[in-house]
């Protein structure tokens, strides 16, 4: 078995949102300390016992951050190449670059879940508007244009029905590359949330049903309305992706329900959003069972004992925190974010069922 980190030891932390605060909040629990890595504002540090403030191009301030921690993890995928590979060089990264170079790209993600045997909606290439006639042609209209590289939430992509659209879509991008992929006809969107340990060890959570509104997740339910064959099949295609990136972590994995099966829709290497009904419906939750595949702990039991269902609070939905508070059975999570915008999410809260 890996000899497992030592107690007070640092782990750092790339990024400063929210995730970043939750995963500090778990490293304490099992006496750690968190160092904060973040350009701009970030909620974790408020929870940590450090943070670097500096642009992601600061050489000097990577090297010292390094030094300072004891292993490196991160909260969101798009941390820049050069710096990943100054941070490697002088302390352990887990996950590794290998799964943040799959994730950062959805055209490289779509090629790598279909060699592996997956099934994801049909996909093409789009490198300039010369390309989109033979993208659409492999996806079918209508379809979805997304850049490759840093959309989240809802940005950064576009419905098109027709040819029209899609050039007028595509020079909103502003001339980043694209991809084109074909709309899937599915009942409900789930994901499933898994981890893999340092030993190889893996251990998953129960799906969750998610409901978006306007590209961003508004609810997540477990359990979801799927039988007993498609949990199995989610647990294994997660499982599938864990072992083929060697990956070492918490993943989130996004599918969707469809007549033919489950398709992948996106993987993310890193806790995730549709994993936070685990705070209220397991032992150990996600932040807790990242910081434990990182450490080299044991992974915890991913059992669930309470149905749940999580909901975002977005923009000018954290004034209704207390009042949530005040209902049998809900637990509230707050980032301490102080400007209340639209679309920026502000908090959660679960909502245990039974």
């Amino acid at each position: 078995m890996t000899e497992p980190l030592a107690p007070g030891s640092t782990i750092g932390i790339l990024g400063g949102g929210q995730l970043g605060r939750m995963l500090a909040m778990a490293a304490a629990r099992l006496g750690y300390r968190c160092h904060i890595y973040e350009p701009g504002a970030a909620p974790a540090a408020d929870v940590a016992a450090g943070w670097t403030q500096a642009p992601y191009d600061d050489v000097e301030a990577l090297t010292s951050f390094a030094r300072a921690c004891d292993l490196v993890t991160f909260e969101f995928e798009n941390i820049p190449a050069a710096a990943l590979e100054r941070l490697t060089s002088l302390v352990p990264l887990f996950p590794d670059r290998r799964a943040l170079e799959v994730s950062q790209d959805r055209l490289t993600e779509k090629r790598f879940l279909r060699d592996i045997g997956l099934a994801t909606a049909p996909f093409g290439a789009v490198d300039g508007p010369e390309s989109l006639g033979h993208a659409l042609s492999e996806t079918g209209m209508p379809a979805i244009l997304k850049t490759r590289r840093f959309g989240y939430d809802g940005k950064g992509q576009a419905r098109i029905a027709d040819m029209n659209e899609a050039k007028t879509a595509l020079a909103t991008f502003g001339g980043a590359p694209a991809i084109a992929e074909g709309v899937v006809p599915f009942s409900i969107e789930i994901s499933v949330i898994a981890a893999r340990g340092r030993d190889g060890s893996v251990s998953a959570y129960d799906p969750g049903e998610n409901v978006h509104e306007d590209g961003i997740l508004s609810t997540t339910t477990v359990p979801a309305r799927i039988p007993p064959g498609l949990k199995t099949d989610a647990v294994l295609i997660a499982s599938r992706i864990l072992n083929a990136l060697d990956y070492v972590g918490v993943l989130g994995v996004e599918l969707f329900v469809t007549a033919d099966g489950l398709v992948v829709n996106e993987i993310a290497p890193r806790v995730h959003n549709s994993g936070h009904w685990t705070q209220a419906g397991c032992a150990v939750d996600q932040f807790e069972q990242h910081i434990r595949a990182i450490a080299g702990w044991p992974l915890g039991d991913g059992s669930r004992h309470a149905d749940v269902r999580m909901e975002n609070l977005i923009g000018d939905d954290v004034h209704r925190a207390v009042a949530l508070a005040a209902e049998p059975g809900v637990q509230v999570h707050l980032y301490g974010k102080g400007e209340v915008r639209a679309g920026r999410k502000m908090g959660h809260v679960n909502r245990v069922m039974r």
